[in-house]
């Protein structure tokens, strides 16, 4: 016949045991939280990276706008991707480049064509556009974002205006 264990023995390892469960879980809920707010800070620079690019291909898209073949200069755009009225993003715009440059086909004649290009033929240039978006000092929260941003677009141009700008 076998002697039950008194019950004094029995209260200890009860005890040790419930103190490595409570340990174990700690640790579980520390790895979560730790894990949770590294994927947080990751969604939060995606963001910003994006907003960065956003904000460089608007300026792109206000240079493209402009007569920029006329004279191409460098020059600094500022942009408020939000629209509150507070510029978030500095983009500085590279002198954009003309790259190439092929004959294109004559224009057809018709009751809407240009009076300048009417008589002569056009080419076709091929200009890169060179951004580099960084925040401004409006903007602590993006504060080490950096992008940068290339376009190409394609233009046409009068012989002259071929000559003037593209070498």
């Amino acid at each position: 016949m076998s002697r039950p264990l008194p019950s004094h023995a029995q209260r200890g390892a009860t005890l040790v045991v419930g103190l490595i469960m409570l340990v174990l879980i700690t640790l579980m809920v520390t790895t979560a939280f730790t894990l949770s707010s590294t994927n947080l800070k990751s969604v939060g620079n995606m963001q910003l990276r994006n907003e960065a690019v956003a904000a460089g291909n608007m300026a792109i898209e206000k240079v493209l706008g402009s007569p920029f073949t006329a004279a191409p200069s460098a020059e600094e755009i500022l942009v408020d991707i939000n629209n509150d009225g507070i510029n978030d993003y500095s983009v500085s715009i590279a002198t954009p480049i003309c790259v190439g440059a092929s004959v294109a086909a004559p224009p057809v004649l018709s009751s809407v064509t240009l009076p300048t290009m009417s008589t002569s033929y056009t080419w076709n240039t091929v200009w890169d556009i060179d951004a580099a978006v960084t925040p401004t000092s409006d903007n602590p929260g993006a504060s080490g974002t950096s992008v940068h941003v290339r376009s190409g677009v394609r233009v046409l141009l009068s012989q002259a205006d071929k000559d003037a700008v593209c070498h």
